[in-house]
């Protein structure tokens, strides 16, 4: 197995999830809102992991790790609203949301990690 293929294979896992859930959501017109926004954000870390893992630069990994991101606190945000509104009970989306924070410290760790990497050493 190559360097990040758990990882991507989490984000590939928690992408049908997503994709699950929003198939499960109300077909009215605050459902379809929530569901296409979920589908987005949801679906789209894991393509854009996979543009980090074959990043030109150590700069453009960290990019392209930084949309990943970005994209994961967005689904963050719209599983929330999808309990709050009743949409779904909380007990059915708790571990989705579990997997999606774990999945920012993951990918925010590997940020880290590899900004602390490629920087300049004092000498």
């Amino acid at each position: 197995m190559a360097k990040g293929d758990d990882i991507q294979e989490r984000l590939i896992r928690f992408a049908a999830r997503v994709i699950h859930l929003c198939n499960a959501l109300p077909r009215d017109p605050a459902g379809k809102h929530v569901a296409g926004q979920l589908l987005r954000s949801g679906t789209s870390a894991t393509p854009n992991h996979a543009e980090a893992r074959g990043a030109e630069s150590p700069a453009d990994f960290v990019h392209k790790l930084k949309i990943a991101v970005k994209e994961l606190n967005e689904t963050e945000v719209w599983l929330r609203i999808v309990v709050a509104s009743d949409m779904q009970s909380e007990s059915k989306v708790k571990d989705l949301l579990d997997e999606c924070n774990q999945l920012q410290r993951i990918l925010s760790t590997s940020i880290k990690t590899a900004r602390t990497a490629s920087a300049p050493v004092n000498r």
